[in-house]
């Protein structure tokens, strides 16, 4: 059996920077993909079937709806006669939350099923595949620090990132990320040159963060006026170096530098919104597994 985990993905900003005449809102955001998120589990199977399990699994909606489901599919018509796969799916992270779990979801299947099935694709191979099926896979087809472009496909690289960690919290409220940029009006943010070069040190990266914004935020605050509780909440936890909405939300995160901090401010968080979905995850420049 193959397994992996589809690693959440976070937007430490995300700025709206145009529209293109398709619909399609062209983005620039600095994207870090912490451990955890869901997993999936690989085995031999009469045909492609998909089980969805986890505390999350009942939101997840039908299998043949599912971008999983849709990622295997997509890959194995470019090659036919390929051996049936059971996929099994650990959804432990919230559905429309705005860390790219789909996305990510999809990305993880595509990589497994790439070995699974040895088909010997390259990762820009994969990419091209996961693009028809959402502008965030192909970036979490790559799960390293990146700054993301155009929808979401063009991206570039970022070494030297510091370590730090994560508490994500989000009120137990899905939000359609369609009526979130439905509601988004000119004028855009213009591209920052700067993205490309980033301070090396947490710190200096905090302050450079906080000079961004994600774009998305306040529209999104209008839909889910709870999305700012979830901040304030955040925010006001002993050495929280800066909290954010994540994506189009309504996860929002705290970044702190140590990961005894990130663990108490969660619990204190789960005590008074014992409701509330929150993790802690931890960002390193390289995981154990590479």
């Amino acid at each position: 059996m193959l397994t992996a985990f589809a690693k959440p993905k976070v937007n430490l900003f995300l700025h709206v920077t145009g529209r293109r005449d398709d619909g399609y809102h062209l983005l620039e955001s600095l994207v870090v993909f912490p451990d955890g998120g869901d997993k999936l589990s690989l085995s031999p199977g009469d045909e492609l079937s998909l089980t969805t399990t986890g505390p999350f699994s009942d939101e997840v909606g039908r299998a043949e709806d599912n971008l999983v489901l849709k990622a295997a599919k997509l890959l194995s018509s470019r090659q036919p006669d390929l051996p049936g796969v059971h996929i099994i799916l650990s959804k432990n992270l919230p559905v429309a939350s705005g860390i790219g779990g789909g996305s990510a979801d999809a990305a993880a299947a595509l990589t497994l099923l790439n070995q699974f099935w040895r088909l010997n694709k390259t990762p820009e191979d994969l990419a091209k595949v996961g693009l028809e099926l959402g502008a965030d896979v192909p970036a979490c087809l790559f799960g390293k620090p990146a700054i993301m472009r155009g929808i979401g496909e063009k991206l570039t690289p970022l070494s030297h990132f510091p370590d730090f960690h994560l508490v994500l919290a989000n009120p137990g409220l899905a939000i359609s990320t369609p009526d979130v940029f439905k509601r988004l009006s000119p004028p855009f943010t213009d591209e920052d040159p700067s993205s490309e070069n980033l301070p090396t040190e947490l710190s200096e990266l905090v302050d450079w963060i906080g000079h961004r914004s994600n774009d998305l935020q306040s529209v999104a605050i209008e839909l889910v006026p709870e999305i700012a509780t979830v901040l304030e909440e955040i925010s006001s936890q002993s050495n929280c170096l800066l909290s954010r909405m994540s994506g189009s939300g309504a996860t929002c995160f705290g970044i702190f530098a140590m990961k005894e901090e990130a663990k108490r401010a969660a619990k204190n968080i789960k005590s008074c919104y014992p409701t509330w979905n929150v993790s802690t995850h931890s960002h390193f420049e390289t995981s154990p597994n590479e």
